[in-house]
C-alpha cells in the first residue's frame, strides 16, 4: 500500500500544475506554492505539505468538502512537520465559512506574537465538521488572550484530537465572551495542554441557538475525554487566575437547552491559584483523575447561569482543599445533582446535597488507599490498593445513559463495587500517562 502511495505522488509531480487538481486527489506542495494550490481544493482532495517553514499562514476560507469526501491539509505522517510561523495581524490558521476540513500533522510557532494559532473567525460566518489533529502549538504565550485554538463563530461537529499545546495564553477557547458564538457537538480528545497562563480549555456559555442550515437542532453531546490538562507552571494570579477547564451553560431554553457535556478519562493536574475544573449547565463528569497540591479540585457553581443536571461519579480526587462542591443556584432544585462512587482525599471531600457510595478521607489518607499518590509524575500511581478498600455495591441507575460510563481510566471494564477512576484494585494493569 505504501509503494502504491509513493507511485501516486510521483505521478502527480509529473503533471503540469494547472492540471493537478483535475487529475488526482493528492497534491504535494511546498512553502513557495501552497497558497495557490490551497484555493483550488475540491471535495476529496489532500494537500500534502512538505517539511519546511511556511510564513504566509493558512487561510481556510470558503473551502467545502463533504461528508464522504473531506478536504485534507496535512504534513507527512512520519518525519519533520511543516512549521507555520506566526505573522503580526494574522491568525496562523484562519477558518471562515468552511466545512468538512481535516487539518493534521503541522507545527504552529507563535513566536511570541499576539495572534492565535487556529481561529474560526467572523460572528456572521460559520464552520462545521472541522478536524484538527496532531498539531503542535507553541510560542502562543504573548498574553492571556493569545489562544492556541479558538472559535469565534457558530461551529458544530468539530473534532480536536491529539494536539499538543505548550505554554499558551489560553489553550483552547471555544465560543465568545458574549455567548453568541455557539459550539455544538464537539469531540475534544487525546490532547496535551500544559502550562497555560489562563484556561487550558474553556467552552463559553451560550445564548439562544441561531437557526443555521445544517446545525443540529436535536439534543447534542460535547465529549471531552482522555486529555491532560496541567497548569503546574506559568499560571496567572489574582483576578486573572483561571481553572484548568471551565465549561459554560447551554442555551437556557429552546434548541440546545438539553445538550450535555460528557467529560471522562482526563487527567487534571495542578493549579496554584484556582480549581482544576469549574462548570455549570448539564454535566456528566466521570472516570477522571484530579490532583492538585494547592486548592480545590471540582467546583460546580453558577457562572453565567446555574448548574442543571449534574452527575459526578467514578472520579479519583486528591487536594488539600475542597474535593467536589456543587453550589446550586435558584432553579437548580428542579434537576438531579448527585455525587457518587468517587474516591476523594481532601480537607473537605464533598460539599453537595445528594451524595452516596463515596470513599472519602483526608489528603494524607490517600497513601493508605492508593499505590503512589504523592510520587512525582512518571512514578505516580493512583491505582487503589487491595488493603483498606471498602467494597460497596454502586447504584449505577443515574449514569448508565452516558458514553463509556462503565469503562475505567485504563479503558477496562470496571466491577460493580469499584469507586474512583479505576475499576479494580491491586496491581495497575495500565500505564499512567506522563506529561513528559
Amino acid at each position: 500500500m505504501f509503494c502504491i502511495f509513493l507511485r501516486h505522488i510521483v505521478f502527480l509531480l509529473l503533471l503540469p500544475c494547472s492540471s493537478i487538481l483535475q487529475a488526482a486527489s493528492i497534491v504535494t506542495a511546498g512553502a513557495d506554492n501552497y497558497r495557490e494550490l490551497l484555493s483550488r481544493l475540491e471535495p476529496g482532495d489532500t494537500l500534502l505539505l512538505q517539511p519546511g517553514v511556511y510564513k504566509k499562514g493558512l487561510p481556510v476560507h470558503q473551502l467545502q468538502g463533504n461528508k464522504d469526501k473531506p478536504i485534507t491539509i496535512m504534513g507527512q505522517t512520519n518525519g519533520p512537520l511543516p512549521v507555520f510561523s506566526a505573522r503580526p495581524g494574522h491568525n496562523t490558521i484562519s477558518i471562515i465559512n468552511a466545512s468538512y476540513i481535516v487539518i493534521r500533522n503541522l507545527e504552529l510557532d507563535g513566536q511570541g506574537i499576539a495572534v492565535d494559532g487556529v481561529k474560526c473567525e467572523g460572528h456572521a460566518d460559520w464552520a462545521h465538521h472541522i478536524t484538527l489533529e496532531n498539531l503542535v502549538i507553541k510560542g502562543h504565550g504573548n498574553n492571556q488572550q493569545t489562544v492556541g485554538i479558538s472559535t469565534k463563530c457558530p461551529a458544530w461537529d468539530w473534532v480536536i484530537r491529539s494536539n499538543t499545546i505548550w505554554s499558551a495564553g489560553t489553550g483552547i477557547y471555544l465560543g465568545n465572551s458574549d455567548g453568541n458564538a455557539t459550539f455544538v457537538g464537539g469531540l475534544i480528545e487525546h490532547n496535551l495542554i500544559v502550562d497555560t497562563i489562563g484556561y487550558n480549555l474553556q467552552i463559553k456559555h451560550q445564548n439562544a441557538r441561531p437557526e443555521i442550515q445544517g446545525m443540529p437542532s436535536e439534543p447534542s453531546v460535547t465529549i471531552i475525554r482522555h486529555n491532560v490538562f496541567s497548569k503546574e507552571k506559568g499560571a496567572a494570579t489574582g483576578p486573572f487566575a483561571r481553572p484548568n477547564v471551565l465549561v459554560g451553560h447551554w442555551p437556557v431554553k429552546g434548541n440546545g437547552s438539553k445538550d450535555t457535556y460528557e467529560i471522562y478519562g482526563n487527567f487534571f493536574y495542578q493549579n496554584p491559584t484556582e480549581a482544576l475544573f469549574q462548570g455549570e449547565g448539564n454535566i456528566a463528569l466521570y472516570n477522571n483523575l484530579f490532583v492538585n497540591g494547592h486548592g480545590d479540585a471540582i467546583r460546580i457553581q453558577p457562572h453565567n447561569d446555574i448548574p442543571r443536571a449534574i452527575h459526578v461519579f467514578y472520579n479519583t480526587v486528591i487536594t488539600p482543599e475542597t474535593g467536589i462542591s456543587i453550589i446550586p443556584g435558584q432553579g437548580s432544585e428542579n434537576y438531579v445533582q448527585h455525587v457518587s462512587a468517587n474516591m476523594i482525599f481532601a480537607s473537605k471531600p464533598i460539599a453537595a446535597k445528594l451524595q452516596e457510595s463515596n470513599t472519602i478521607g483526608k489528603r494524607e489518607d490517600a497513601v493508605d488507599y492508593l499505590l503512589k499518590p504523592f510520587a512525582p509524575l512518571g512514578t505516580m500511581d493512583l491505582y487503589p490498593k487491595v488493603t483498606n478498600m471498602k467494597s460497596q455495591l454502586v447504584n449505577t441507575s443515574n449514569f448508565r445513559v452516558f458514553k463509556d460510563w462503565d469503562i475505567d481510566f485504563n479503558r477496562r471494564k470496571r466491577n460493580d463495587h469499584s469507586h474512583g477512576a479505576y475499576g479494580d484494585e491491586g496491581i495497575n494493569p495500565g500505564q499512567f500517562r506522563s506529561l513528559t
